[in-house]
């Protein structure tokens, strides 16, 4: 098993389980768009008894504009 941790953009602190860590690139879905996170460094945790194999990905962009209140139950402004 391996994690992907994510860095910046909406899904910032978030992890998400990877079933391939050799991958670049990942598209997730959120609200009603797609966000993007690569991948930057070296895979980390790749030991036998060490934990889950880590992947740091940050955020790149988005399909479409981000609406920051999608997701709250505040008005929007």
């Amino acid at each position: 098993m391996a994690i992907a941790r994510l860095h910046g953009g909406p899904l910032d602190g978030q992890l998400l389980p990877l079933e391939d860590p050799e991958l670049d690139k990942l598209i997730v879905p959120y609200s009603e768009t797609q966000v993007v996170y690569e991948r930057k460094g070296d895979l980390e945790r790749t030991g036998d008894h060490d934990g889950p194999t880590e992947a740091e990905f940050w955020f790149v962009e988005s399909n479409d504009e981000i609406d920051p209140y999608s997701d709250s139950p505040r008005e929007r402004r």
